[in-house]
């Protein structure tokens, strides 16, 4: 081999240390595995990286396999990456744009009181349920979800669309698998039955403890709602305990940074089964962000937070912190993304009106539509701009290593912080490098202590999340 093959393609791995501060496990980011190297292979590796190699007969096959892997000799050029199919099998609905509180923080710009709220009809959802399974008709599991404003404020519709796309489904030779998000308010007893009855997947939007929730998540009226939420959790886990799991997801906004204490109350106090963060760092209004330095707090709390994740695991319990659960997942499965989620892609949005939105964040917002339920969904526009995403490399997003895990960032985010959405998010990067190789640290820990882990609470599906290789 020439001096040049010889030359290490560093932006297609990352050494990972391992508890014991050795770094022993390769990632190799095109597709996002990790590689245990014996003392030889690490030797090899520090003495390319040094300029200290020298080849002989005993390190060829060493190089030939770190040439298949692209981490060393000349690499092809990237080309222009075509959308050619949209095959969508989750649908959001939203169902009202109205909602009973008035959180400070809220994104939606559509978002009315429930009296004044635009509720969707049932032919709207019919139409975007069938133009679903239409673009998908080789599939065999689908998923609707139901979104708001506050979707129970449109409770009727949803027992309308549960029982059609139930019938319509299986007619279909199909399953269909229901989700909501909600803020928990409306539930009664009534409710909760049907929404045991038919395995409703369910998010609480709850913040934490009632000085902490109470700061952004008001009324109408303008009080707190913590503790009409916390009764309405009890109803909801009382009768709720032998379905699917009931998570909390948690908005972090300027000035709140208490991860621990904001865990330890969903989970160990309140009893949610897992617990999400959304830290707000490109929010309408700038006063919610939280600044660098509450980012960094944030996680490192992540951090701090993670140990105890890594702690539980090893004695094969998980402990609720989803946030680097998705990550060790993703991790553990090869999984890989060339876009920062399935929007347009994986996913519809409909409005109640029947606008497809390029997801629900969009939704009531002034950024374009891509075709209405009663005219189609506009598959050249949005093939066009899903492509537009995919073929743009921003900043050093093309060598960045954890390019395939992260993609670009929230379509969202990029559209308030730049007002384009196909441009990467790219204001705390550094941040989530730091964030991921976390993640990487902690499955290798997880790995080496107690790998049964992994079967317990992931499933073993591969490959890239986006559909699209």
């Amino acid at each position: 081999m020439s001096h040049n093959e010889l030359k290490l393609n560093k932006h297609n791995f990352r050494m990972i240390k391992n508890e014991n501060e050795i770094e022993n496990l390769l990632f190799h980011v095109p597709t996002t595995s990790l590689y245990e190297l014996d003392n030889n292979g690490m030797t090899l590796m520090n003495e390319l990286e040094n300029g200290t190699f020298e080849l002989n007969n005993s390190n060829k096959d060493d190089l030939e396999m770190l040439a298949s892997l692209g981490l060393i000799g000349k690499e092809e050029p990237s080309t222009y990456q075509e959308i050619k199919n949209l095959p969508a099998t989750t649908l959001i609905l939203n169902v009202a744009s109205g909602c009973n509180l008035s959180c400070t923080y809220c994104y939606k710009e559509d978002l009315e009181t429930l009296s004044n709220s635009g509720n969707m009809t049932f032919e709207t959802a019919k139409l975007a349920i069938d133009q679903l399974y239409a673009g998908a008709k080789d599939k065999k599991d689908f998923n609707v979800t139901f979104f708001g404003g506050e979707p129970l404020g449109n409770f009727a519709l949803i027992q309308e669309v549960t029982k059609y796309a139930r019938d319509f489904f299986s007619q279909k030779g199909a399953t269909v698998d229901f989700t909501m998000t909600t803020n928990a308010t409306l539930l009664t007893r009534e409710i909760i039955e049907f929404l045991k009855e038919n395995k409703f997947g369910i998010t609480i939007s709850m913040d934490g403890p009632a000085s902490i929730h109470n700061m952004n998540r008001l009324t109408n009226s303008g009080g707190g709602s913590y503790e009409h939420v916390r009764k309405k959790v009890k109803l909801l886990q009382s009768l709720y305990k032998s379905e699917r799991p009931v998570g909390a997801r948690v908005t972090l906004t300027a000035g709140i940074t208490q991860i621990d204490e904001i865990w330890d109350h969903l989970f160990n106090d309140l009893g949610f089964d897992d617990v999400g963060f959304a830290p707000a760092t490109a929010s309408d209004n700038s006063r919610f962000n939280l600044s660098e330095f509450e980012l960094v707090k944030v996680f490192n709390g992540f951090k701090t937070l993670g140990q105890k994740y890594i702690d539980s695991a090893i004695k094969g319990e998980f402990n609720g912190f989803s946030n680097l659960h998705r990550i060790v997942g993703d991790i553990h499965a090869g999984r890989k993304k060339k876009l920062p989620c399935g929007a347009g892609v994986g996913l519809l949005s409909v409005s109640y009106k029947g606008d497809f939105d390029l997801c629900h964040r969009f939704t009531g917002s002034d950024f374009t539509s891509f075709g209405n339920v009663k005219t189609g969904l506009d598959k050249p526009k949005l093939s066009n701009f899903i492509e537009k995403r995919l073929n743009t490399n921003d900043g050093d997003c093309a060598t960045c290593h954890i390019r395939n895990l992260c993609a670009g960032g929230c379509y969202h985010e990029s559209y308030i912080k730049y007002n384009d959405p196909s441009k990467a998010v790219l204001h705390y990067c550094d941040i989530m490098r730091d964030w991921i190789d976390y993640g990487l640290y902690v499955y290798s820990v997880i790995r080496e202590k107690n790998p049964e882990f992994f079967d317990i609470y992931f499933n073993e599906e591969k490959g890239d999340t986006n559909g699209l290789i």
